[in-house]
């Protein structure tokens, strides 16, 4: 037989199938930086078999593959169904399934224990679960351990890599000692820039006209979400604490808390005159004001806005660096530190493909 005619009558090859399928919830910023990432090289080994939106989806894969996938689907798609998602990964071959939550909804991070009981891992930037009530950890942990995987580096610090590095130091024995540091990238930037030169109000506006805050900012002044990541890392240190053994500092006035959101930022001038005389307070003793994260080794755990000598690391930040300071007891003469932009849809994303691929 020629070789022409072998070649002819070979079997065509098909395609492999990718090893790993994902469904992806939420298309807002840090979505969007993922789906751009999945359309790169480093993404070819995972196939997108669902999105959705909060109110749209979508299925079809000539549609997945649309670089305007997030922009159509606020107006096009079938209706959001959560059960049309998960029978699409079931019907796709690869042999790693992964749901990607990239929303920060509390309803769909309950769900996360129960798809890793179906089978599936789950990849995530959503805080609500792992930092939420001892329960749901707690239901979390339990179905980890009949054998699913959990992607959680993009909860805390935007994908640096602090929840590895705590876990991999408690794995060798290593027992944490105290946990300090600066884990909001709004807060940082606030605190780095407020010198006493411009009202707090005026740097806050600034802030959040750049995208460094939430869009109501309360949501980074509260203190809560800073609450959440130290909650995530004492529970991977070994410390059971629940919501309200952090000690919680907001710097929003309890006038302010329950208006609305045009009469909060109306109003933002209200916030000056509290914060001047902390911070003038503190310039006269050489200190400086950051917004800091603390748990100790007994599990005392305080978030809220601290006086600090000028050579404390965390006045040598820049813009919207995170850091972390782990004393344990092999690092204990000099703290291990992990420092770097703590927020951004981009790192964000990144962590959340890193995770992903991980999974294979």
């Amino acid at each position: 037989m020629s070789a022409v005619l072998a070649a002819e009558s070979a079997p065509v090859a098909k395609p492999l199938a990718s090893p790993i399928a994902a469904v992806l919830l939420g298309t807002g910023v840090v979505g969007g930086a993922f789906l751009k990432l999945l359309n790169t090289p480093a993404a070819a080994s995972i196939r997108l078999v669902g999105a959705a939106n909060s109110r749209r989806q979508q299925t079809r894969a000539e549609h997945l593959a649309d670089r305007a996938l997030r922009e159509k689907l606020k107006s096009h798609g079938d209706m959001r169904d959560d059960a049309a998602l998960l029978a699409a990964l079931d019907a796709n071959e690869a042999l790693v399934k992964v749901i990607v939550d990239a929303t920060a909804c509390g309803t769909l991070a309950s769900r996360h224990a129960e798809w890793l009981g179906r089978g599936y891992h789950v990849v995530t930037a959503n805080k609500s679960l792992a930092g939420g009530d001892l329960a749901g950890w707690r239901a979390l942990q339990a179905a980890l351990a009949q054998g699913g995987r959990y992607g959680d580096s993009a909860t805390v610090g935007a994908g640096l890599p602090v929840i590895s590095t705590l876990r991999r130091l408690r794995h060798c024995g290593d027992a944490l000692l105290t946990l300090e540091g600066v884990f909001s990238g709004s807060l940082s930037y606030l605190f780095n820039q407020y010198d006493g030169s411009q009202p707090f109000s005026v740097l806050l506006r600034r802030a959040r006209e750049l995208g460094y805050t939430e869009p109501d900012p309360r949501s980074d002044l509260s203190g809560e979400d800073v609450a959440r990541k130290l909650l995530i890392l004492a529970r991977c240190a070994g410390f059971a604490l629940r919501p309200d053994e952090v000690e919680v500092e907001s710097l929003v006035p309890e006038s302010l808390r329950g208006v609305d959101l045009e009469t909060f930022l109306a109003r933002l001038e209200e916030l000056d005159e509290p914060l001047a005389a902390r911070f003038a307070e503190a310039k006269a003793r050489g200190g400086a004001l950051r917004f800091l994260a603390r748990l100790n080794q007994r599990g005392r755990a305080r978030v809220g806005l601290v006086e600090v000598p000028a050579n404390h690391p965390a006045t040598r930040l820049y813009g919207t660096d995170n850091q972390f300071a782990f004393s344990t007891t092999r690092y204990n003469t000099q703290p291990l530190v992990i420092q770097g932009p703590g927020a951004g849809p981009e790192v964000t994303a990144q962590a959340l493909l890193g995770d992903v691929l991980a999974l294979a």
